[in-house]
């Protein structure tokens, strides 16, 4: 009988290279898979049952896991599920049955301009040349100014070729969730950090962001979460700063500065409409007091 254990290095594979999904994406699907196969055994996948799910939640409440993390872990048994039955074609539960708890909505974390500045600052001092600080240095600056620029995923600008990058037009072509083809848009300003980064690379590999040993590889997202977090403490922010908070800053200043919300779902990549409103559209409260007072009336 084919296991969970047996097909999870199948699964996983099938994952990064059919499907696409960033490393950090398969790594945590591979860590969940093993805590299921830790809390409710090595599984036959056609006998997995809701029973085995139920079981699997209670043991995880018991731990103290929040909604969040037992979502992560349902959503890798669901996307399994589909790899088997879609794929394998091997009978198995319907993906649809495993439910998802209910994760409680978070407030939106994103930075004021004067923390952009701060963070940034922390990367290159004002008082500092492009030309001559270290260009980890400037990678770093450079990768935050596309993230602040075009406010892309992570996974997608770490999948960006040179050749990806239209300099003249400021556009580029990547692959999103989901594994579809969008279009990222770059300030001027963003493009001219890449520019001054791409100048300084002395090596022919075809990676937009690459790590500076030999031969160099492509940047990944456990090399970026940790150059953050030291920029972040640098800069004194109380806020932890991610690639994602600042694909929220990108969006909630488009909002603040009254783009439509409509161009922001499309900016951001979102494949539904709801998806935009539901993070940012109670956010501008100056606008909702200043709809307030125009629109309501009973005169």
């Amino acid at each position: 009988m084919l296991t969970i254990g047996m097909l999870t290095p199948l699964f996983l594979e099938w994952s990064r290279y059919e499907m696409r999904r960033a490393d950090w994406t398969v790594r945590r699907y591979g860590e969940a898979l093993s805590w299921v196969i830790r809390d409710i055994g090595d599984q036959p996948v056609a006998g997995l049952n809701i029973g085995h799910l139920m079981e699997l939640r209670r043991r995880m409440e018991e731990r103290g896991c929040g909604p969040a993390r037992i979502a992560g872990i349902l959503n890798a048994v669901r996307s399994l599920l589909k790899f088997c039955r879609d794929v394998l074609h091997v009978e198995a539960l319907e993906p649809e049955r495993v439910r998802l708890p209910r994760i409680p909505r978070r407030d939106v974390v994103y930075l004021t301009k004067e923390e952009v500045g701060d963070f940034l600052g922390a990367i290159i001092r004002p008082n500092e040349s492009w030309e001559t600080v270290p260009i980890s240095k400037l990678r770093l600056r450079a990768l935050a100014e596309v993230l602040l620029g075009t406010g892309a995923r992570i996974s997608e600008v770490l999948r960006l070729k040179r050749d990806d990058v239209d300099f003249e037009k400021r556009e580029a072509r990547t692959i999103g969730k989901g594994n579809k083809e969008r279009r990222l848009f770059f300030t001027e300003r963003s493009i001219e950090w890449l520019r001054r980064y791409l100048r300084r690379r002395s090596d022919e590999e075809d990676g937009l962001f690459v790590t500076q040993g030999y031969p160099p590889r492509q940047f990944t997202y456990d090399n970026v979460k940790q150059l953050f977090w030291s920029a972040t403490r640098r800069a004194r922010l109380k806020k932890r700063v991610t690639p994602h908070i600042l694909r929220h800053t990108m969006a909630t200043t488009l909002l603040f500065n009254g783009c439509p919300i409509g161009h922001i779902k499309e900016l951001l990549g979102h494949e539904r409409l709801d998806t935009t409103c539901r993070y940012y559209l109670g956010l501008d409260m100056r606008a909702a007091k200043e709809a307030h007072e125009k629109f309501l009336t009973y005169e």
